[in-house]
C-alpha cells in the first residue's frame, strides 16, 4: 500500500484476465481497460496489471499497487504520482 506521506493518486481499472496477450486497451467507462495474459489465479493477473500501469505511467511496479478490488476485475490502483503529473503523462501517452 502507498504511503500516505507520499502523493499519490487513484487510478480505476477494469482488468480482463487470462487474454491471448496483455495489454492497455484504452479508457473506457471512466476506467483504464486492461488485458492481461496472466490467469486470475494466486494474484498473477493483479501482477501483471500492476506492471502494465507501472510502464503506462513510468514508475517502478513498486510505485503502484491495488488498493481495492484485488478479486474482482474492477480495481483501484494506487500510484505513487501527483495526480496532475499522472494527468500529463496520460496525455502524452495517449496523444
Amino acid at each position: 500500500m502507498p504511503d500516505p506521506a507520499v502523493p499519490g493518486c487513484r487510478l480505476r481499472l477494469r482488468v480482463s484476465a487470462g487474454a491471448a496477450r496483455s495489454r492497455i486497451l484504452g479508457a473506457h467507462a471512466g476506467a483504464l481497460k486492461l488485458s492481461v495474459k496472466a490467469p486470475p489465479e494466486r494474484g498473477r493477473a493483479n501482477g501483471e496489471a500492476v506492471r502494465l500501469v507501472a510502464a503506462l505511467f513510468d514508475l517502478s511496479p513498486s510505485e503502484v499497487s491495488i488498493l481495492k478490488g484485488e478479486t474482482s476485475p474492477d480495481k483501484v490502483a494506487g500510484l505513487a504520482l501527483a495526480p496532475d503529473e499522472a494527468a500529463r503523462r496520460w496525455a502524452a501517452r495517449s496523444g
